[in-house]
């Protein structure tokens, strides 16, 4: 589907159009928020090359088995055909799966060498191998490559199964259309018709659906009605060549309309009108051409201009390559305790993770599967740190402030663990000189006019903080740029003052009076998830992001990159 990519904002979000059904003529209806789907489906399609012969007098014959994991345990989803001897096969069968971005969500395929639908998986000597990943890595990567492995981690071959994701979108965007009419009949007797337009949806059924009503332009046999917005899914149910049916009247303040004439069309047909093209149909009456011998029609409709607004979602995001850049800052003013004592809440038991490592990496295993190169900038503050040993307020964990990047979650917590030893905890609790850091490299990134990265700032804190004016300032800022923030309270002190910096109450502002652009900030005490799963902590506090990063990117205008050509993905080829 081509046509101009284009975009209606609020401060709030999108908006996209709404058909009108009124029982008579209107003006056009007002804008209304699109919605944001919390939900996702997506299409896996599946295949594998140079799978193990496990036949003596033919090839193997392969199926896939589809598995998610479901409270620690392997539960099967969905299973492939079988391909008669084929080492590489290519599956027709595509699996669905739920996608949320606040999950993990952990897959498993297996292929085996079938000897009828039963014995699929029944004998070790039919496993062809298996493969793990998360569905956040397939839509992240949008093509996975990665080789099979057979029990204990051994290597089946040179067998290898790649997995390529598609979203299923559920919106499909919204049209802009611009009509006008040209000699339509006259119908009145004093005075010129007043006409409107009607287009109508021709269902499977052959029922008719009314799509879209004009305003009324009086006195005028050559009107130019205003444009108007329909979503493609009224229009067309996002089908091109479904049948339209437009209808032509003379306006009757009684309601008894007079008939000028219809004609069909459908939106494929449609779309030739886009940039300087006009497209025209006659405006036919089938009562005048049966009866008059010499009728032509009742006048010309003309579509002056057509403009597909496409909705993207976060997946057209993440699939055309944008990554998601994770930051942890953590808190290291005095009030924590001393690290030394069982009692500090930075305390390292080395049977049980503090709540900062909790919530690190509940998050950050849930981001690092959309951020390439998987480092991760981690940040501290509140702290005396050496050499000099002066309070920072923004200074990089690993002491390295030319890079302030880690490995891995793995790294953050090593880096983590590392430095409690060498800082003396201190204060107060500034949090807008990290959160105007991090916004400075955001700066950066806005400045390509791309949609190539979206930073997340997680603040792990144990008490409120005491910088409230600039905070609230500093979020104003970051809010028009890519750019969400993740606040865990850690400990029991009363954190009743941070939900002001967490807009769902109400529009933040900034000291001066300004409002944020979007609301970018949600905040959580980890008190309230102690006794849950580090699961339920991740989505509560992710569960925003996806809808922050579409708005974001529908304020800016930047539509999604266009994807790069697939190429196998070695980060992901280390055993299971």
């Amino acid at each position: 589907m081509g046509g101009e990519v284009l975009f209606s904002c609020t401060r709030r979000g999108l908006r996209a159009g709404a058909a009108g059904a009124a029982p008579a003529p209107a003006q056009p209806p007002s804008l209304v928020p699109a919605p944001l789907a919390v939900l996702s489906k997506v299409e896996l399609r599946v295949s594998c090359k140079h799978l193990l012969d496990r036949d003596t007098l033919n090839k193997s014959d392969p199926c896939v088995l589809l598995l998610m994991q479901s409270q620690g345990q392997w539960v099967e989803v969905d299973r492939s055909e079988v391909i008669k001897s084929n080492l590489n096969p290519v599956f027709a069968k595509i699996f669905t799966v739920d996608y949320y971005f606040e999950e993990v969500q952990k897959l498993r395929f297996e292929v085996y060498d079938s000897h009828g639908h039963a014995g699929i998986g029944t004998h070790d000597d039919d496993f062809l191998g298996g493969m793990e990943c998360t569905v956040g890595q397939i839509v992240a990567q949008k093509r996975v490559t990665k080789p099979l492995f057979l029990k204990y981690g051994k290597f089946a071959g040179k067998s290898t199964i790649t997995v390529i994701s598609e979203e299923i979108s559920g919106n499909n965007g919204y049209v802009e259309l611009a009509f006008r009419a040209k000699k339509l009949d006259d119908k009145d007797l004093f005075s010129k018709s007043d006409p409107f337009l009607e287009i109508y949806r021709i269902d499977n059924d052959r029922s008719e659906q009314l799509v879209y009503r004009t305003e009324v332009v009086k006195n005028n046999l050559s009107p130019i009605w205003e444009p108007f917005k329909v979503s493609l899914n009224s229009l067309c149910s996002c089908e091109e060549k479904r049948k339209l049916r437009c209808v032509v009247w003379d306006y009757d303040s009684r309601g008894k309309h007079d008939f000028i004439g219809e004609f069909f069309t459908t939106f494929e047909e449609m779309q030739k009108a886009m940039g300087e093209n006009k497209v025209q149909w006659e405006c036919m009456n089938p009562k005048y051409k049966i009866k008059k011998r010499n009728y032509k029609n009742s006048g010309v409709v003309v579509l002056l201009d057509l403009k597909i607004h496409r909705v993207y979602s976060f997946l057209d995001y993440i699939m055309g390559g944008c990554q998601i850049h994770f930051t942890v800052a953590i808190d290291f003013t005095a009030s924590n305790g001393d690290p030394r004592n069982s009692c500090s809440l930075h305390y390292i038991n080395p049977y049980q993770p503090n709540e900062y490592l909790k919530a690190l990496v509940a998050v950050g295993e849930i981001c690092q599967d959309y951020d390439s190169d998987k480092k991760f900038s981690a940040l501290g503050f509140g702290a005396r740190i050496p050499p000099k040993y002066e309070v920072s307020h923004d200074f990089a964990i690993n002491f390295n402030p030319d890079n302030d990047e880690c490995e891995g979650i793995q790294g953050v917590v090593e880096s983590y663990q590392s430095c409690l030893p060498k800082i003396q905890l201190y204060g107060p609790t500034n949090v807008a000189p990290i959160i105007s850091k991090v916004a400075r490299v955001a700066a950066d990134e806005e400045r390509t006019k791309e949609a190539s990265q979206y930073f997340i700032l997680l603040i792990l804190t144990d008490g409120v903080v005491t910088d409230m004016a600039d905070t609230r300032e500093a979020i104003v800022r970051a809010s028009y740029l890519p750019m969400s923030i993740i606040i865990v309270g850690v400990g029991n002190a009363d954190f009743t003052d941070m939900q002001i910096l967490d807009g769902d109450d109400g529009v933040l502002r900034s000291p001066r009076g300004e409002p944020v652009l979007r609301d970018i900030v949600q905040f959580v005490p980890f008190r309230e998830f102690k006794n849950a799963s580090p699961t339920a902590l991740a989505k509560c506090v992710l569960a925003e992001v996806p809808k922050q990063v579409v708005e974001y990117y529908s304020y800016k205008a930047f539509p999604p990159r266009c994807p790069q050509p697939d190429t196998p993905d070695s980060s992901l080829s280390s055993p299971q």
